[in-house]
């Protein structure tokens, strides 16, 4: 079966006309873990279909190998509790400290309000857990945003009270400063609507927006607050203390449907304020790029402008407007480019453009069209983060499939994915490539996981996917990737969780199953070519999902799920395994190889490797290397200056680079035309030039520093 548009269902777009800038990223530190209600419809049961096209490589492990890692092996039962969801959050780095939110709300339906919640914390890595929730009085804690904790390496928490708005004139916060050991009680002169967020470079400031819209700032991580504003709609740090948030106009209804919020900035906590902006939808801060998007005149279409100096001056940004059945979305972003989609003109098109700016935020070049963009405001758009410059997406096709494309220069290039070599085509497939799932299927359930990669595990990528025509619901496997999406490797079959450890020394796997339990777990050594069995239990579980430290450097994994207790009420179960007794041997020098990313070996040995101005060679663990990096790993990389090609040029604006080639073609509502825009205050003319390209600024630097340090050694 094809998955096309029939097959997201009901999902919806994203709501007509509004923007979806970044405010910041999902925090790594946190996950949830829900208890599905047995007694499963028959759409939900695990029912794939399809011809198997690769044979995975597993094996069990030996007796000795199976008895070590069941010494190491540490089972908590957390008994009694009937909490229908565990938030795990992760304090400080390489603390070991877990703190476990367990809640049970009351029904939407239903009259009562309350609930009831537990607080366990283990400071091994998930190895023992101890109920705490005496430290917080056995006070109800929300379960949508009840636990934060400071970025970084602080070992500070916030737990958020769940009380009612109509009992108490003030919310309740417990804080911690020594990872959850002891909490203080703090009574809020508001009720908070969301989660109250911690300033990036100082986690003592913080700031929060009230249920009656008010925006509140604490300097003293919480104890003291102060109401600075009032009829705030968003807000988001910015460098330093800076802080920018939109606003309302005094006694009016709906500004951000109207376009009339107006955008303010505070630079000393609230003690002075600077309108930078006024009749805004709304606004973003990404890469240091300030974005605003703007209705100019009444009944026109919007529009983007773009500050670089934190709203100092803003910048018509070079792209199309959009009416109010559009919207405008950025994918992705740093100091240097932004990805921005689109969407395209009509209702629920679910497709549109993605652009790629210059260093400045203000003219954009086409990337990619009939981007996918739909179900919910979900993109598949995927930063793999184990390779520079390659991001993975999923395009529309006229026809309504749904296929896999990737870029390995920011977006200068997209091509298809390679079919893996141990992966056969199927009879019927007339194109047959690898597609990768992404946000779509797992807001759908046709993937329990996202695409995976670490910056620490060089060109390591684990993903669901399928090979044919067009991406395919019928049954999706998992597909590994050793150097950064070149090529890949069929290596499980079915659907699994999966976390990567050590550095992508170690990658484990569980297999997702929605109607039966589990005892096992997958893990290998060689980047997903092999797979050994560990069975962990003789005590089936259900699984929930896998736990492990941010950043990869843990050998340590915790298994979540449930199974029946003694009454035969499903009791939630974390099962933590230590691999680093298996794993005794530290890796030396002979078992790494020095490898050059983006080669072909094929090309020209002086431009082979060659991306944006230079070439990167990382020591990297061999393959069949069973040892362990440990946690003082550090990523080893040389840098070389090459001379830049044609591939390190991006198309003029007004220009798009035809799929499969390198060359330029002009767009065609830009045929004989002169474009203006104002920079710096003066009308300048782009000229179209007829060659279409823009010399990327990133590659004379680069080039041209790296020559210079060359010199000087």
């Amino acid at each position: 079966m094809n998955w096309t548009l029939l097959a997201l269902g009901s999902a919806c777009l994203l709501v007509l006309g509004e923007d979806a800038f970044v405010h910041g990223k999902r925090s790594a530190r946190t996950v949830t873990f829900s208890r599905t209600p047995r007694g499963h419809s028959r759409h939900r049961r695990d029912t794939w279909t399809g011809q198997a096209h690769f044979t995975a490589c597993k094996s069990p492990l030996s007796p000795k190998d199976q008895a070590l890692l069941l010494s190491h092996t540490h089972e908590t039962g957390f008994h009694g509790d009937d909490g229908s969801s565990f938030t795990l959050t992760w304090v400080g780095d390489g603390t070991g400290v877990i703190l476990v939110l367990s809640t049970l709300s009351a029904p939407s339906d239903s009259f009562y309000e309350g609930g009831s919640s537990r607080l366990y914390r283990s400071e091994d890595y998930g190895k023992s857990f101890h109920d705490v929730s005496h430290a917080i009085n056995n006070t109800f804690i929300k379960s949508d945003f009840g636990i934060s904790a400071g970025p970084g390496n602080p070992q500070q928490v916030i737990l958020t009270a769940n009380l009612p708005f109509t009992e108490s004139p003030g919310g309740v916060i417990f804080t911690s400063m020594d990872a959850g050991v002891t909490f203080r009680s703090v009574q809020l002169p508001f009720h908070p609507a969301q989660a109250i967020q911690f300033n990036y470079q100082d986690p003592q400031y913080l700031a929060v927006i009230s249920i009656d819209d008010g925006l509140w700032l604490s300097e003293d991580f919480g104890n003291s607050w102060s109401k600075v504003h009032e009829g705030v709609h968003t807000f988001t740090w910015g460098p330093g203390i800076t802080l920018f948030f939109s606003s309302s106009p005094k006694g009016t209804v709906e500004a951000a449907r109207r376009g009339e919020l107006i955008l303010r900035r505070t630079q000393d906590v609230g003690k002075t304020f600077t309108t930078i902006a006024k009749n805004i939808f709304s606004f973003g801060f990404i890469g240091g790029f300030l974005f605003t998007s703007v209705m100019e005149k009444l009944g026109s279409p919007r529009v983007i402008y773009v500050s670089s100096d934190q709203g100092d001056h803003f910048r018509k940004a070079q792209l199309p407007s959009v009416t109010t059945e559009q919207f405008y979305s950025v994918l992705d972003g740093d100091e240097d480019m932004i990805f921005m989609h689109v969407d395209n003109p009509g209702e629920d098109t679910y497709f549109g453009t993605i652009y790629t700016s210059d260093d400045r935020g203000i003219l954009y070049s086409k990337s990619l069209e009939r981007h996918l963009f739909g179900g919910e405001g979900k993109s598949d758009f995927t930063n793999v983060t184990s390779l520079r410059g390659v991001y993975l997406t999923n395009i529309l096709e006229e026809d309504g499939r749904i296929r896999s494309v990737i870029t390995f220069d920011r977006g200068g290039r997209w091509r298809f994915l390679k079919k893996p070599e141990n992966v056969d085509c199927p009879e019927t497939s007339k194109k047959c490539n690898l597609h990768i799932h992404g946000e779509h299927s797992h807001f759908s359930g046709i993937t329990p996981m996202l695409p995976l990669s670490e910056p620490t595990a060089i060109g390591l990528v684990i993903a669901h996917g399928s090979v044919g025509d067009s991406i395919s619901a019928a049954r999706p496997d998992v597909y590994v990737s050793g150097d950064g999406g070149y090529t890949w490797w069929g290596t499980l079959r079915g659907p699994h969780h999966y976390s990567i450890l050590d550095s992508g020394g170690l990658i484990v796997a569980v297999e997702a199953h929605r109607d039966r339990q589990i005892n096992s777990i997958k893990f290998s050594t060689d980047e997903g070519q092999c797979w050994m069995v560990f069975n962990f239990t003789d005590h089936p579980i259900f699984l929930a999902g896998l736990a492990s430290e941010p950043g990869t450097k843990t050998m340590n994994i915790s298994i979540f799920g449930y199974r029946p207790d003694d009454d035969d009420q499903p009791m939630w179960v974390a099962v933590t395994i230590d691999f680093e007794h298996l794993l005794t041997k530290e890796c030396g020098e002979e078992d790494y190889v020095q490898w050059l990313a983006h080669a072909d070996y094929d090309s020209d040995p002086e431009t082979d490797g060659c991306l944006m101005g230079y070439k990167e060679t990382f020591r990297r663990l061999k393959k069949l290397s069973a040892c362990r990096n440990g946690r003082g790993y550090v990523v080893s990389r040389q840098q070389r200056p090459c001379p830049c090609t044609r591939e390190d040029y991006m198309c003029e604006y007004g220009f798009y680079r035809h799929e499969n080639t390198s060359e330029c073609l002009l767009q065609p509502d830009f045929l004989n035309q002169t474009k203006d825009f104002c920079l710096n205050g003066e009308l300048e003319d782009l000229q179209n030039t007829g060659q279409g390209c823009w010399f990327l600024l990133w590659c004379v630097l680069v080039w041209g520093s790296l020559v210079w340090l060359l010199l000087q050694l």
